[in-house]
Parts: C-alpha cells; sequence; structure tokens
C-alpha cells in the first residue's frame, strides 16, 4: 500500500512538472500528444486490455484534451475524440462487448439519414468534411464508448485509476493556467467570460474541463484516501482546480463539477448507515464553509466581477436581459429549423448556414439536443430518448454503481452549455452504462 501512494504523489508531481514545462518550451506539448499515442498502443499491447486498460487510456485523453488544444499540441482539433473511438475498439478486439447494446448500434443508425442530407444541403463555400465532422464526431463517439462499457463489469479499483488518469492531466493543466496568467486584478475588469485567465484559449471548454477535474479529485479524497496525508493532497489538488475554474468566468464547467459531486454525496447518504451518514453530513458542512472562503477570496481577486457574473449582472451591476450568453437565440433557430423539417431535419453541419440566413452571422450550436433536433429531426428526437432512458434503465439493476447519476449528470448538463465539442460528455455519458461492483460481494 505504501508503494501505491508514492506513485500516486510520483504521478501528481511528475503532472506538475508536465504543467511547467510545456508552459516553457511550447512545442513539447506536440510531443506530448505523441507520448501519450504511443504509450496508449503499447500499454495495450502489454495488458490485451485484461483490467480495462482501454477505459483508463480514453479517459487520460479525455483528460489531457482541452490541454493539449490550448497549446496546439492536437495536430486535428478532433483528434482526442478519433483517439477515444480507436482505444475503446482496441479494447473490443481482446475484450468483446455485451450483445444487448445493439440499442446504441440503433442510435448509430439514427445518425445516417442526417449525414446523408448535410453532404447533399451544404454550400459549395463550405468544406464539407469539415463541417460534418465537427458536428459528428461528438455523437459518434458516445455510440463507441456506450457500446463498449454497456454493462461491462468493473471493480472499484478500476474506478479510482481512472478518475486518477482522467485527473492528472487536468492537473498539469491548471498549472499552466497558473504560470500563463498570475491571478493579477488587472485582468479581471468585465463579466464575460475571461480567454486571458483560461490559457487564451476557449473559457467554456476549459471550464468544462476542469468541472471534471473538480469531480475526480475531490472523489479521490473523499473514497480513496485512506490516509489524513492523501485526504489533504487531494484536497489542495480540488482547490487549487476549482479555483482556476471559477477565474475562466465560464460558469457552466464549474456548476456541472458542483451537481456532480452533489448527486454523489446523495446517493452516498442514501445507502450508508447512521454512522456514515453523519461522516457525510459532517464532511458537507466544513465543503460549504471551504466553499465560502474560495468563494470569498474569488471575489476579492476578481473585484468582484465573478460575484456579477454568477448574478448575470454586467461590471456595473446591473442585470443583463440576455442570461445564457446569447445561446437562446441559438436554439430558437434550431428549434425553428425541426419545426421546418421535423422527419430528416436540415442534415449534419447545416445549422450554421442555416443560422446566417436567418441572423445575419454564422455561430455554431452550443446545445447538443437543439442540434440533434435540427440536424436530425424526428431521427434525432428518438436518438435523444435513447441517450436519456438507457442508463437511468440501467440504474434499476445498478445500484452499486454510485457514480452513476454523477456522469449521467456532467452529460446532460455540458451539452446544454458546450454540446460536445470535447470528447468528454460522450466518454463520461459512457461510464454511466458500466456494472460497478463497489462491493465484494463474496
Amino acid at each position: 500500500m505504501k508503494n501505491n501512494k508514492l506513485t500516486y504523489f510520483n504521478l501528481i508531481i511528475i503532472h506538475v512538472i508536465i504543467g511547467l514545462v510545456i508552459y516553457l518550451l511550447p512545442f513539447l506539448a506536440k510531443l506530448y500528444t505523441v507520448f501519450v499515442f504511443a504509450f496508449g498502443v503499447i500499454y495495450m499491447f502489454r495488458t490485451k486490455n485484461k483490467n480495462n486498460e482501454a477505459l483508463l487510456i480514453s479517459g487520460y485523453i479525455v483528460g489531457v484534451e482541452v490541454f493539449l488544444r490550448m497549446t496546439e499540441g492536437n495536430p486535428v482539433h478532433e483528434l482526442s475524440k478519433y483517439l477515444v473511438m480507436f482505444f475503446l475498439v482496441f479494447g473490443m478486439f481482446y475484450k468483446g462487448f455485451s450483445k444487448n447494446s445493439y440499442i446504441y448500434v440503433v442510435f448509430l443508425l439514427l445518425l445516417i439519414p442526417g449525414i446523408i442530407i448535410g453532404a447533399n444541403e451544404l454550400s459549395f463555400d463550405t468544406n464539407v468534411r469539415k463541417a460534418i465532422a465537427f458536428n459528428i464526431s461528438g455523437p459518434v463517439c458516445l455510440a463507441v464508448a456506450a457500446i463498449y462499457c454497456y454493462q461491462r463489469v468493473v471493480s472499484k479499483e478500476q474506478i479510482y485509476k481512472l478518475l486518477v488518469f482522467i485527473g492528472l492531466p487536468i492537473l498539469s493543466m491548471t498549472i499552466y493556467l497558473f504560470l500563463y496568467t498570475p491571478t493579477n486584478k488587472e485582468i479581471f475588469i468585465s463579466t464575460q467570460s475571461n480567454f486571458s485567465a483560461s490559457g487564451g484559449f476557449g473559457p467554456n471548454q476549459v471550464s468544462t474541463s476542469l468541472g471534471l477535474g473538480m469531480f475526480a479529485f475531490f472523489t479521490l479524497a473523499l473514497l480513496y484516501s485512506n490516509t489524513k496525508r492523501l485526504v489533504l493532497l487531494n484536497l489542495i489538488v480540488f482547490v487549487i482546480v476549482s479555483y482556476r475554474g471559477i477565474l475562466t468566468f465560464s460558469r457552466g464547467g464549474v456548476i456541472t463539477g458542483i451537481a456532480m459531486i452533489v448527486f454523489l454525496i446523495l446517493v452516498l447518504y442514501y445507502y450508508s448507515s447512521p454512522k456514515i451518514k453523519s461522516k457525510l453530513l459532517m464532511i458537507v458542512l466544513f465543503s460549504i464553509i471551504g466553499a465560502g472562503f474560495l468563494w470569498t477570496y474569488s471575489v476579492y481577486k476578481t473585484n468582484g466581477m465573478i460575484e456579477y457574473r454568477y448574478a448575470n449582472k454586467d461590471a456595473r451591476g446591473r442585470e443583463k436581459e440576455d442570461k445564457l450568453g446569447g445561446r437562446e437565440l441559438i436554439a430558437e433557430t434550431e428549434l425553428d429549423a425541426f419545426k421546418e423539417n421535423p422527419i430528416f431535419g436540415i442534415g449534419v453541419g447545416k445549422n450554421a448556414e442555416y443560422r446566417e440566413e436567418i441572423i445575419g452571422h454564422k455561430v455554431s450550436s452550443h446545445n447538443e439536443i437543439t442540434r440533434m433536433l435540427a440536424d436530425h429531426g424526428s431521427f434525432g428526437l428518438f436518438g435523444l430518448i435513447i441517450l436519456f432512458v438507457t442508463p437511468l434503465f440501467l440504474y434499476l439493476d445498478n445500484k452499486q454503481n454510485i457514480f452513476l447519476l454523477s456522469f449521467f449528470v456532467f452529460w446532460a448538463l455540458t451539452i446544454n452549455h458546450a454540446a460536445m465539442r470535447t470528447a468528454a460528455p460522450s466518454f463520461i455519458y459512457a461510464l454511466s452504462l458500466l456494472k460497478v461492483k463497489f462491493i465484494d460481494e463474496e
């Protein structure tokens, strides 16, 4: 056990150094990408996916995706989604998949009409391949991940390793953010999403990744730290990841991370004995107090702007009419497109062109639900029903997956503010389909 603790501590230090080195020598981000892929391939060949190593590699890719995009380490924008699909198919080659996962094959088939229509309807000025790949890679990645994960049995130790693999590269990104933009008050002059505090990259994606990191390290502290020193280490990482998440001024990722934690605690409380319930209540109390101090410090460091941001006010403290940063208008145009084309939709990738006709400029969708309806019509509606109903149905016979609702909530909330721009919502959704053996029945 001591060796395991030492290994985990060493991994923390290594990933702190990775964040530092890539800040000092940005070109190394490309080598980092090559290393992750090469390591994954070698790891798979050596282990033959005996203990779901495909999940661990995919989890690491999900954790590192935004960091590599931010530092231009990815040669292809959607590379992480393709790599997740590659390694999970690699894993199925060794360990197969459940025959009951056919429901997600049906989901894949429902996407085909929209792809065909999009390929025929997109204008000559549009790069058809890129437009379709940008919009469809997320759902396809979700389907592949879901087929791999559907009722696949994993142990609590494997979940522990998965959370570590997801969280470590997010820690590297957090260190990079501290170095890229020290938390000087001068950069916080408005209540808009802050690119400066997000490594010069999209705050929405950075916030989403950091929110996932919040959940990973909080869970490691709560369930997988059997010494006070380990609890303290994970809580420190949790605090600094949360702090940088707040400073992006992008609310979606932080709120999602908090929601995941709340659902985990509620599930644990429901299934715990009275003695454990009292301990959980104490943890909740201290968490609220700690969150209060963190929030107060964040308000101080941002000149009060973060408080206005979450209250939906501008820099002068006036209430904003637009509550979701223009996303309402985007979603409205997609619902209009669905009403006009309720059967087959307007085609994958076409919604940006359709929106240009309506509001005068192209804007990518932020909401996967309305995008699915607009692009795929009734086929998209049936696909969404499959995605929402299946995990909740499996929960009836999968009570030991105490993470199921947290994973499902991450997907449901993320696709409403960041669509499937990253591989994270696709992969995390699939984790809700795992059959977790948290208790040794023997």
